[in-house]
């Protein structure tokens, strides 16, 4: 972000500029991608072979995240690859509609391949920028569950009325809005990329055990998110649910990260980074053990308050707590390498486990198995909130190490 912006005068109209990124990339994502596996299962695939397709499609992620990171940390390409990684899936999205099974699913790998550096390398922009601004990460970020919110409350009324996989329409119309959003942003100063190679990068972050610990945490955690993302419109109708209530319940889920994420820089300013990552955890178990014990569509709906809790305010601290740890010139590859766990590694074990899970016990062996994985992750966190109590000297604050005001 250094070299950036030339005054102060600039920053409240940059941070209306990500907004306006964040709200459309949530609009896009929460109208199309909780029904991507509706669109397979209409084109012939069964649960099974849904998850292969997603965890054939999170492989693809782990690759392309690294790549594009590397590159946009060698280069300062962040902002053309930010217009890519939505002008590709636009495009793609208007095949979803061809009658080929095939076509359909080979629209959704190219969409995959370039989507996915839109999460990490947007957030290694916001981060800085929020910090210079005198803003917060989380206070940006939510402009994306807002759209989330509004996506998938839309979605569900627009697939009511029409098939879900001409949702790939307005989808595209929401991607170019977001371009013309990046379009507009300032370009990165060159001269500070590629200080350090990748495996030295990386090789000096995993000799931390906490970053192993947290690394470990992430993807037992969010493994578990796959039963939301890809299989809950699939689950909510095997409970009796109709599309119109998925659509609201959806919503509850996105509007919840809302506050969560708005307000997450007041709790991890008083209880530290660690600390508020495991009350993230904590909702996780709540949540899944929730739907474990009572599988029916209002109780389904009601429980996805804990959206917020769990998803929302561990990913702002999770994305925080990366950009703490990692070099400023290691930033869009530190969040690529936490998004390929996270989203990838954790998109591929939970897809394929949750599909195989929902085909061979229903949604309680499914709901149960994620109820377990989360436990296991915060278990591995209670490792990091320890480590860093030990580390930390008396009269320091939880998490800048800033001496604390009486």
């Amino acid at each position: 972000m250094a070299g950036l912006l030339k005054s102060p005068e600039r920053f409240p109209f940059l941070l209306f500029k990500l907004r306006g990124f964040y709200l459309a990339t949530g609009l896009a994502g929460g109208l199309l991608n909780p029904y991507m596996s509706t669109i397979f299962k209409d084109g012939g695939l069964s649960d099974a072979h849904v998850g292969v397709v997603m965890a054939c499609s999170s492989v693809l992620i782990i690759a392309a995240q690294l790549f594009w990171g590397r590159l946009a940390d060698k280069y300062g390409m962040t902002k053309p690859i930010l217009l890519i990684s939505l002008a590709v899936p636009a495009v793609a999205a208007l095949l979803y509609q061809a009658p080929s099974l095939p076509v359909i699913i080979a629209a959704y790998m190219a969409a995959v391949a370039f989507t996915a550096p839109q999460a990490p390398i947007g957030d290694a922009y916001a981060v800085p920028a929020a910090h210079a601004a005198g803003s917060s990460y989380g206070a940006i970020r939510c402009f994306q569950s807002i759209g989330n919110a509004l996506g998938g409350y839309a979605a569900g009324l627009f697939v009511s009325a029409f098939a879900p996989k001409q949702l790939g329409v307005p989808f595209f119309v929401l991607c170019c809005i977001g371009i013309a959003a990046v379009a507009a942003l300032p370009k990165q100063a060159a001269g500070k990329f590629g200080k350090r190679s990748f495996t030295e990068g990386i090789a000096q972050l995993l000799k931390n055990r906490s970053v192993v610990l947290f690394l470990g945490a992430c993807l037992l955690i969010n493994q578990t998110l796959t039963a939301f993302n890809t299989y809950f419109v699939v689950v909510f109708q095997y409970s009796g649910g109709s599309y119109e209530l998925a659509g609201i319940a959806l919503m509850v889920a996105a509007v919840s990260n809302v506050p969560s994420m708005f307000l997450a820089s007041i709790i991890i300013g008083r209880i530290g980074l660690e600390r508020t990552m495991m009350i993230g955890a904590t909702a996780y178990i709540v949540r899944w053990a929730i739907q474990f014990m009572l599988p029916v569509p209002s109780v389904m709906v009601g429980v996805q308050v804990l959206q917020g809790l769990s998803f929302g305010l561990f990913y702002v601290a999770a994305v925080e707590y990366v950009a703490r740890l990692v070099p400023p010139d290691m930033q869009s590859t530190g969040q690529s390498v936490f998004s390929v766990v996270f989203s990838g590694m954790a998109g591929m074990a939970g897809n394929l486990l949750n599909g195989f899970l929902l085909e061979a016990g229903g949604p309680s062996l499914m709901n149960a198995a994620c109820t377990a994985s989360a436990a296991c992750g915060a278990a591995l966190l209670i490792g990091i909130v320890r480590s860093a109590g030990r580390s930390r000297a008396p009269g320091q604050t939880a998490d800048t190490g800033v001496a604390a005001r009486p």
